[in-house]
């Protein structure tokens, strides 16, 4: 009886611990501030060459906002700016937030991901990117991905 009870405290304290450590990968405090192009979508001038950057959870792509009244619009602005691989439109939509993690950036001490699907012309499995509103990081198209053209 006693090693029963013991067992079962031992298993309620063990999963009653949540890790206060952040799995994301490329977090980057240092990264340059965003900047808004002249159709109000960000300047992006780097290609990421990690084919997780965006792709997996632990490495999303980190796009900072200052209150929350940003979250979706940096998240337009920031997916606006892509294209397909050969410049095709995309049409994006939010499937769903996961992914939490610790962050000092949210009033509640956790942040999430955003999960978006993306979806272009002649495309054979639609792409699904993690965003992340509450870290920074320096903001590259991910893999697979183009720039939209700029209207002139």
């Amino acid at each position: 009886m006693k090693k029963t009870t013991f067992l079962i405290a031992l298993l309620i304290s063990v999963t009653a611990c949540v890790s206060t450590k952040s799995t994301l990968k490329n977090v980057d405090d240092n990264a340059p501030d965003l900047v808004l192009s002249k159709n109000n979508t960000f300047v992006i001038k780097e290609f990421s060459k990690d084919k997780k950057y965006g792709y997996n959870p632990d490495y999303p792509i980190n796009i900072f906002y200052r209150n929350t009244k940003d979250e979706a619009l940096n998240e337009v602005r920031f997916l606006n700016a892509l294209a397909g691989p050969n410049g095709e439109k995309i049409i994006y939509t939010r499937l769903e937030t996961c992914c939490p993690f610790p962050t000092k950036r949210s009033d509640m001490g956790a942040g999430f991901l955003n999960v978006y699907e993306l979806k272009w012309e002649g495309q054979k499995k639609p792409v699904i990117l993690y965003l992340n509103i509450y870290e920074k990081g320096v903001l590259m198209v991910p893999m697979g991905l183009s720039l939209k053209k700029e209207n002139n």
